[in-house]
């Protein structure tokens, strides 16, 4: 069994959306970021990178990389799973929280969840996603930009 973490945070930007667990999410901001600025599934490639003790997203797909601008997060998620299957490794289940004062994220959730759960090949039970404010403290409690924590436990495919 390996653990992992991740976290991720942008601030917001002009723009007419943001992504987040591959869901555009209409907003009145987008996010200042190299590719799709996507915090849940920047923090959940760093959280299944780190579990492979394979470092972090920047030294995989580097923000001064012009092929990484403005990409999918999904293909990043996909170039990652590729590295998980080639260490013999699964997902046990993924537990993440996105942290922002706006957009109301309710109403994504669970499209998120069918998002995550179909990139890695699981089950949707294997995933969780929440939301939460910053109570009004902070970049985010202001409404600068927002942030994910994500954790995953993986498997040996060898049990």
């Amino acid at each position: 069994m390996r653990i992992g973490i991740g976290y991720d945070s942008h601030r917001f930007a002009a723009g007419d959306g943001i992504m987040i667990g591959g869901v555009h999410v209409p907003f009145h901001y987008g996010v200042s970021a190299h590719s799709d600025g996507d915090v849940l599934l920047h923090a959940l490639c760093d959280a299944l990178l780190g579990a492979l003790a394979l470092g972090d997203i920047g030294q995989h797909f580097s923000d001064q990389d012009p092929q990484y601008a403005g990409v999918s997060s999904l293909m990043l998620l996909q170039q990652v799973l590729v590295k998980m299957k080639q260490q013999q490794y699964r997902l046990v289940n993924m537990d993440a929280v996105v942290i922002c004062e706006a957009p109301k994220l309710q109403p994504h959730i669970e499209t998120m969840r069918c998002c995550i759960a179909q990139a890695l090949e699981v089950e949707l039970q294997q995933i969780s996603v929440k939301a939460t404010t910053n109570e009004k403290m902070g970049f985010i409690g202001r409404e600068e930009g927002l942030a994910a924590q994500v954790v995953v436990m993986l498997e040996s495919e060898f049990g």
